[in-house]
Parts: C-alpha cells; structure tokens; sequence
C-alpha cells in the first residue's frame, strides 16, 4: 500500500545504477590482481595453480585494466557528483575522526554527509595507491622503458604497497560485512531510512532522495 503524503518513504535512493557497476567492476579487477599476486608470490598457492606465465599475463591486464571503470563512471552526473562529494573534506568529517578516537558513539557524534570521513580517507588512499602500482607495474613489465636502478625500486614499492592494499582491502571487507544494510545499499541501490538517519544524517537532511 502507498504511503499516505504525510508519512516518508521508507527507503532512500543512495546509488545509481551506474555507480553500481564502477563499484562492482573496480571489485571484480582488484580481487582478481590480488589473487593473481598470491599465486604468483605464495609458493603453496603457486605450486597449486601452475601456469604461472598465464598467471602474470592475467595479473598485468587486470591491472592496467583497473582504472577503466572508474574512466567510464566519469559520463554518470551521479558518479562526478559522488566523487565531489569524496574531495570535501568539512569541519563535520574532523568531528568524526574525533569520535572514532574516543569510541564515542552517542548520536549526533558522528555527524557524516553521504560519505563518512573514513570513507573519505579510504577512497583518497586506494586511488592514490592504485595510480603507483599502475606506475611502478609498467616500470615491471616493460623493462625498457627505465634503467635497472628504476626497475629495482619500482618492485620493492610495487610488492610492499601491494602487501599495503591486501590488509587495507581486508578491514574493507570486514567492515562491509558487519553492516549488512550498507551492502544493500550497494547492491539494490537504496537503503532504509533509519539507517540513513543514523549513519549518515547530514545527508539525508540536505539532500533526499526517497524511494517508495
């Protein structure tokens, strides 16, 4: 039965379907690079898979690969403007932060826009890291292209900052896991309004989307 006008729609619209799609395939390309990476440096996971020029070929396109999505999501108004929405950084986002610290969990100690301010930082550093494993596995694979000292350096950044990501990908997942309704909000596109309230008010005050 439709809501009489008075009463607001349980759901909120929080992501397109394009957005959606950046998401999923960004995913689909990072997980495989680092199962890829595992077969290629774990010796009981190499020994198991075989194939191992296969493996690197696999490995090298998945990377070079990864930006794609994010390339193609740049024609959605939604995705720029989302992205805007990561790049701004507010006096609302350091209150977080402070809150996180202290463990502080009361409302309104977490005031958080669309995106809250770990979300933020967590979307700054995975770009960032992406741009320098694109840069430092060209520098692997096309060896001509730089002297040895270059290549050298570029391994030793590529293989650590890849150690880096596993973890940071890891607690990304884990804290996906544990808020099951920001995962339907990915995967459907909405979320419950008490969620939203909760998690994410300023948003919801400013800008509101509501879907019946």
């Amino acid at each position: 039965m439709t809501p009489p006008p008075s009463e607001p729609a349980r759901r909120v619209a929080r992501f397109t379907r394009a957005e959606r799609w950046v998401h999923r395939t960004t995913a689909a390309l990072t997980l495989l690079c680092v199962a890829t990476a595992a077969a290629l440096y774990v010796p009981q996971l190499a020994e198991l898979v075989g194939r191992r020029a296969l493996v690197v070929t696999v490995h090298e396109w998945a990377g070079i690969l990864l930006p794609a999505p994010f390339l193609a999501g740049l024609a959605s108004p939604a995705f720029r403007a989302d992205l805007r929405r990561l790049n701004r950084f507010g006096p609302h986002d350091r209150k977080w932060l402070r809150a996180v610290r202290r463990r502080d969990r009361r409302r309104g100690s977490r005031p958080a826009g669309k995106f809250n301010a770990g979300q933020k930082i967590y979307a700054s550093w995975i770009a960032g890291a992406v741009l320098v494993m694109l840069a430092t596995g060209l520098l692997m694979w096309f060896t001509h292209l730089a002297p040895l000292i270059w290549r050298t350096s570029a391994t030793f950044v590529h293989d650590w900052l890849a150690l880096a990501i596993g973890v940071v990908l890891a607690g990304h997942i884990r804290m996906a896991l544990a808020d099951p309704e920001a995962r339907r909000g990915m995967r459907t596109g909405s979320v419950e309004r008490p969620w939203a309230q909760r998690e994410h008010p300023l948003w919801l005050r400013d800008e509101p989307k509501d879907e019946p």
